[in-house]
């Protein structure tokens, strides 16, 4: 091995960058812990573990350091990754004296790489479905999206997606398939829709008309707030054609009408489109009794595919598990006819992570165990 790259792979593979990192790690799991009463639990899970870097202005004023910046949860586990492989650049990892510790390693590489497959690519949403009904798709439960739907064709429709980066102040909103674009004035997460103390002038249109958006503080349960936003509709010549609102579960879609086709535009929950269908025949529920608490609650649901369909029944303890996603019986919504269904979806690519890496770590550490107590016999034998 090269002097100088043996230099470099001891120095990044020290242990005790690892002690160090483990050390903020714990200091993050503390700070991040103490702001989910700021923030609630998501934002300060987004803020402290979910980002490469802390801005000392985000931190509550009980633990400000507004001049500095901090590395973050997803920094330190790449470097902590980077840390742990260094060991594998080494010689003579795999002698038999240390075949325990480079499986040990091995391990536990695998536990942070499956962390960081679910932290970057996983996702969890919710499906509701009301009996007699299916649904493909799924809602994330934090993520937001734009959807302009082209309803002129009597036959399909045509959707165009803005997705939630996309969607922040002075943002704009175009694509080839439409003849207009969008420009957003403002954007928040939380808001309330108030009725008008003014007439608005002629640049106004829809809804804008008649009510304006208050921001609001947002809920610590982030899932709870309902976002809104402020826009302009621009032709292909840049002239303003008006000024719209959208909030989440607006009772009137927007509609426009340019050139002779009908657009909606609607601020709703990111969607996941599946390629099969879930269909609810019938939702079950036992109640305690005497009370209107229920006990316990079932969704007797068919699967449907390539027209193939596969009776399935999930209960509270009990989910589906297809094509990736896990579908559990999350909570139910009662009507006056029918009750509908509320599935909470997961996908999560890092599931077996842990499982795995825990039995190549306890395998580990029972080589190395053994190996020491059969060297520490065999010095007794000798000593004797």
């Amino acid at each position: 091995m090269n002097p100088n790259f043996k230099k470099i792979v001891n120095y990044i593979g020290s242990p005790k960058i690892f002690v160090y990192l483990v050390i903020w790690l714990m200091v993050l799991v503390v700070a991040g812990t103490l702001a989910q009463r700021d923030y609630g639990l998501y934002v300060a899970q987004q803020k402290y573990f979910s980002s490469w870097f802390l801005n000392g202005k985000e931190i509550p004023n009980w633990f400000s350091y507004p001049n500095y910046i901090f590395p973050s949860g997803r920094l330190i586990m790449t470097i902590m990754i980077i840390n742990l492989s260094c060991y594998f650049l080494r010689p003579n990892i795999f002698k038999k004296s240390k075949i325990g510790i480079t499986i040990v390693h091995s391990g536990v590489v695998l536990l942070l790489l499956g962390g960081a497959l679910t932290a970057i690519f996983s996702s969890e949403g919710s499906m509701v479905v009301e009996e007699g009904k299916q649904s493909n798709f799924i809602e994330n439960f934090y993520l937001k999206e734009f959807a302009i739907v082209n309803s002129s064709n009597k036959q399909f429709d045509e959707f165009t997606i803005f997705d939630q980066p996309l969607l922040k102040r002075n943002s704009i909103l175009k694509d080839n398939n439409l003849p207009f674009k969008i420009r957003l004035l403002e954007y928040f997460d939380n808001v309330e829709a108030v009725p008008r103390l003014y007439v608005a002038d002629a640049t106004f249109k829809g809804m804008a008309k008649n009510f304006t958006l208050n921001q609001k503080k947002n809920e610590k349960e982030f899932e709870k707030n309902i976002p809104g936003m402020f826009y302009e509709v621009i032709d292909l010549n840049d002239n303003v054609l008006g000024v719209y609102i959208a909030y989440m579960g607006q009772p009137v879609t927007q509609t426009i009408n340019i050139d002779d086709m009908e657009y909606s535009l609607i601020l709703r929950r990111n969607r996941t489109y599946l390629p099969f269908y879930i269909h609810l025949n019938d939702f079950r529920k036992v109640m305690h009794p005497g009370t209107n608490i229920a006990k316990s609650y079932s969704s007797d649901i068919s699967l449907l595919e390539n027209n193939v369909s596969r009776d399935i029944l999930i209960k509270m303890n009990e989910p589906l598990r297809y094509k990736g996603y896990t579908f559990y019986q999350a909570s139910f919504i009662e009507g006056k006819l029918n009750d509908t269904s509320v599935l909470a979806v997961v996908k999560n690519y890092g599931r077996l992570f842990p499982y795995i890496s825990s039995i190549i770590m306890c395998f580990g550490l029972l080589v190395h165990m053994i190996l020491k107590i059969s060297l520490r016999f065999k010095r007794i034998k000798s000593d004797s």
